[in-house]
């Protein structure tokens, strides 16, 4: 795959990026993807859904998970991907954050590193970075995903999160990765309480300032469930994730990290069309 083909640049156009979890403790699908057919043929139906990116993980990060062997990581994800790089035509990213699967996956196709940790848990993540050329997605989160969601709390969290992308946008560039292959996630759910999360999406615009595209990952997320007052079950989020969607898109995300691609790809060309286009070609 041309690594040219998936720098992100900061345009009108939104680009929905499907979720794969190979994992056996999904908090969407409870592991419906970890048999290798079925996790192949959902990438294929994500690309035929209109995806602009695929993410595949191999590891749960879901509140109070626990880290898994990078060999075992290895060894779930090498053989999907190698299997799809001659399949597909969208660029694949892969959630991880250590080094040796980050090698391991760029060898193989992956345009994309999706790191949770933005490069903090890894002291090789950045060279391995640097020297595959590849774009690098910097998440902010307090904690780990074992402690992340245990009382978290801050005295300003747009504040932090700015000082905490500042920081790692400038780690980023002085060990030489590329400034236009580095995007930014605040890491919506991860270490963050309801409060925080709906104030990063409505003063998501704060974060442009920093020009860099923005991904952002609500999809089907708990704080959506607890908003609507019954803390509703993950299979009833989808009309509140397809709103936080249009919502940080009007406020400045580029990309946007979900399981229903169709739905959401369909809502934000919507928007698009009315704000950015307004021609029925």
């Amino acid at each position: 795959m041309n690594l040219e083909t998936i720098k992100i640049s900061i345009t009108n156009k939104p680009l929905v990026m499907g979720i794969v979890n190979i994992t056996k403790d999904s908090f969407f699908n409870g592991g419906k993807y970890f048999d290798f057919d079925k996790a192949y043929n959902r990438v294929i139906e994500i690309q035929s859904e209109g995806a602009d990116i695929v993410d595949i993980g191999a590891e749960s990060t879901r509140p109070g998970s626990l880290p898994l062997k990078e060999e075992d990581e290895i060894d779930r994800l090498v053989p999907l991907i190698s299997s799809l790089k001659k399949e597909i035509k969208i660029p694949i990213s892969c959630d991880t954050y250590k080094s040796k699967v980050a090698e391991k996956v760029l060898e193989n196709g992956v345009g994309i590193i999706n790191d949770i940790y933005a490069m903090r848990y890894d002291n090789r993540m950045a060279e391995v970075i640097k020297n595959a050329g590849c774009s690098v997605v910097l998440m902010h989160m307090q904690g780990t995903p074992e402690t992340m969601q245990k009382n978290p709390f801050y005295k300003d969290v747009i504040k932090e999160v700015k000082d905490f992308f500042k920081e790692r946008i400038d780690f980023a560039e002085k060990r030489g990765i590329n400034p236009e292959n580095i995007i930014i996630d605040p890491g919506i759910g991860f270490g963050k309480r309801v409060e925080d999360n709906l104030l990063i999406l409505n003063r998501l615009k704060e974060f442009t300032f920093l020009e860099k595209p923005i991904l952002i990952g609500t999809s089907r997320k708990s704080f959506l469930g607890k908003i609507q007052g019954d803390n509703g079950p993950v299979e009833e989020r989808l009309e509140s994730s397809i709103a936080s969607c249009v919502v940080a898109y009007i406020n400045g995300a580029k990309i946007f990290r979900v399981h229903d691609v169709k739905e959401i790809k369909r809502a934000l060309n919507t928007v698009y069309k009315i704000n950015y286009e307004n021609s029925w070609t």
